[in-house]
């Protein structure tokens, strides 16, 4: 073979590709007029370098080995295929081929080197905002890395000053900061760290908002309204954002306003894991939402459990004050569960628990991914008849927890790590909407 060959280059999909997956090394070797003579693998195995060996293999045939198909010249292969493949072409002047690299794990078994290869995480940075510092913590402490060193601070002109404290040259950055809190602060804050990793040569910039700001402004509803999500989304694209992470939009048409790839994650399997381990009559339940927007959330939960749902109409004279309420639906001695995207200063669900309680229901819980519990929300809460208040922790939660004992806190941060986890590996996220990481 010559030694002047061009050096082996990683294929333009090695990040789909899953290294170090099977403790034996065998190919088969192809020559030019398309002969094929297999090598014995485990003889291979016995003399090969114990990282990578090299094979020549045909440009136009995919290869076969131990009956494993590596499909194609340029190094892509399924993603049951355990041995991934990297080829470029020879250029020696004698023959036309290949050569392909094939990465050898000599001791380990495969689904702890699966395990090292997760935790692992080469060339990512996770950088937190100063909104949920806690969430972001325990996202990298799933993914087994730490959090990028950033400095943020404001000068004293109230201006926000981020320092990015490490270099982000050629990384896969994610930036994790909720639209919550200081929400006009905490937005502009993110964008300048977005800006800040674009423009310090980030390969990509993904901006990971569990609980996205301004959602709720999102369509024009009276003359002169804002579409205030969709300016949002503008700005997080200028910023330099090259892909979204969110949670339980309030409206998943909000996903059209961006001009850029917008994964929109489902609290839905980790809430159907509570119902089932903390409601003992979940199978006398029936499924409840607080307004005709939320039907179709409903149903598909309803769905799932395989009980029923009723609904509450709602009118509105002003935001966040509700005028009336109609039932829609039996829930005479049942569990009744509220299920609503958000909850801000909670009138909507304590004035639909009390009409639930009117109807004859035995007990109602709440089950909110986004819990705001602005203004007078927290009273209201301790006031009404709740078995149980349960968000998600897209939102810091502890103040709340400690003001009000009936709210209850459902950790999301394994599915954020799991989404930026197959991002990264350039896998599909389509498997959360139905499934918890364990």
């Amino acid at each position: 073979m010559d030694d002047n060959r061009p050096p082996l280059l990683p294929s333009p999909h090695h990040h789909r590709q899953r290294m170090l997956h099977t403790p034996w090394l065998d190919f088969y070797r192809r020559s030019p007029d398309g002969n094929s003579s297999p090598m014995d693998g485990h003889a291979a195995a016995a003399t090969a370098p114990s990282v990578i060996t090299t094979a020549t293999t045909a440009p136009t045939t995919p290869t076969i080995a131990n009956g494993v198909h590596h499909r194609g010249v340029d190094g892509t292969f399924e993603e049951d295929d355990p041995l991934p493949l990297h080829l470029h072409p020879r250029t020696d002047g004698n023959s036309v081929g290949w050569e392909g690299a094939l990465c050898y794990a000599a001791s380990h078994s495969s689904e702890e080197q699966e395990l090292a290869f997760r935790r692992k995480m080469p060339n990512v940075k996770v950088f937190s905002g100063s909104s949920h510092c806690d969430l972001a913590q325990k996202v990298v402490d799933r993914l087994g890395i730490e959090l990028g060193k950033v400095v943020l601070k404001k000068f004293s002109n109230q201006e926000t000053c981020v320092e990015i404290g490490e270099s982000v040259r050629g990384e896969d950055v994610y930036i994790i900061q909720s639209g919550c809190g200081e929400v006009n602060d905490n937005l502009m804050e993110l964008l300048i760290m977005i800006n800040a990793c674009k423009i310090a040569s980030a390969s990509r910039v993904t901006a990971v908002i569990p609980c996205f700001p301004y959602a709720r402004q999102d369509k024009k509803d009276k003359s002169r309204a804002p579409i205030s999500a969709k300016l949002v989304a503008n700005m997080l694209s200028v910023a330099g954002a090259d892909h979204i992470i969110t949670m339980d939009l309030h409206a998943s048409q909000i996903q059209g306003f961006f001009d850029i790839p917008v994964d929109n994650l489902y609290a839905e399997p980790a809430v159907l894991k509570w119902i089932r381990e903390n409601i003992p009559e979940w199978r006398n339940g029936i499924i409840v939402s607080p307004d005709a927007g939320g039907a179709k959330r409903v149903t598909a939960i309803a769905d799932r459990l395989n009980v029923e749902f009723a609904l509450i109409h709602k009118e509105r004279k002003k935001a966040n004050e509700v005028d009336s309420m109609v039932l829609v639906g039996e829930v005479k001695d049942r569990v009744a569960i509220l299920v609503d995207d958000m909850a801000d200063t909670c009138g909507t669900i304590c004035h639909a628990a009390g009409k639930l309680l009117e109807a004859g229901a035995s007990k109602v819980y709440a089950i909110l991914t986004h819990g705001i519990f602005s203004g007078p929300a927290i009273s209201r809460i301790n006031k009404a008849c709740f078995e149980a208040v349960v968000v998600t922790n897209t939102i810091p939660q502890d103040q709340h927890m400690k003001e009000c004992p009936k709210i209850q806190c459902i950790d999301v941060s394994m599915i954020l790590a799991e989404a930026i986890r197959r991002t990264h590996n350039g896998e599909s996220v389509s498997y959360l909407f139905s499934h918890v990481p364990m």
